[in-house]
């Protein structure tokens, strides 16, 4: 039996804010749902049979693309948990021209304007989630950074506590390319 591992590209952070927010993700994240690094999602699900394609196109936009700038800019509250917000109108411009080559491939989720952002806690109670939004409240001020290229990852199901599987949230990546960005600004 084949079995089906989409793709998911995202914004690689700078190494400072990865390391802040990674923290963050292992403290506040169940360490049972936590297999992924700290991230910022561009497409959720590409068909891995366009593989090849979209290596080829992520390593011609790194290339010719300088680094999106961004900021964080507050909290996000998911219900179950609790992500950073993310502006960046450079990166929103990427995105876009990236979905009109990719348009074909795009499912529901992707094909949208997306809020960027990096998820710290999921899947955890209303109570918890507010709690940490309280504590967290004027702590995750406006950071400016850069973000530092693109990354393109297979999702990998992975066996979760009490059985569940990926299709309740338990899945891990396997690296299938990255990114730098190098273009001039």
């Amino acid at each position: 039996m084949m079995v089906r591992r989409p793709l998911v590209v995202t914004a690689r952070l700078p190494g400072t804010l990865f390391s802040v927010v990674e923290g963050l993700r292992r403290a506040h994240y169940p360490i049972e749902r936590n297999h992924v690094p700290a991230h910022v999602t561009l497409f959720h699900a590409l068909p891995p049979s366009a593989e090849p394609e979209v290596r080829r196109l992520l390593a011609s936009v790194a290339q010719s693309t300088a680094a999106p700038p961004g900021c964080t800019c507050g909290l996000t509250d998911l219900g179950s948990g609790t992500a950073i917000a993310i502006a960046s109108p450079a990166l929103s411009a990427l995105h876009r021209d990236l979905s009109v080559t990719l348009h074909g491939l795009l499912g529901m989720q992707d094909a949208g304007t997306p809020r960027f952002h990096i998820t710290i806690q999921n899947k955890v109670t209303r109570a918890e989630a507010r709690g940490l939004q309280a504590t967290l409240k004027g702590r995750v001020l406006d950071t400016h950074f850069a973000f530092a290229g693109l990354d393109l990852h297979r999702l990998v199901p992975v066996a979760i506590a009490g059985g569940a599987g990926a299709g309740e949230g338990g899945a891990a990546w396997e690296p299938a390319g990255s990114w730098t960005f190098r273009g001039r600004s």
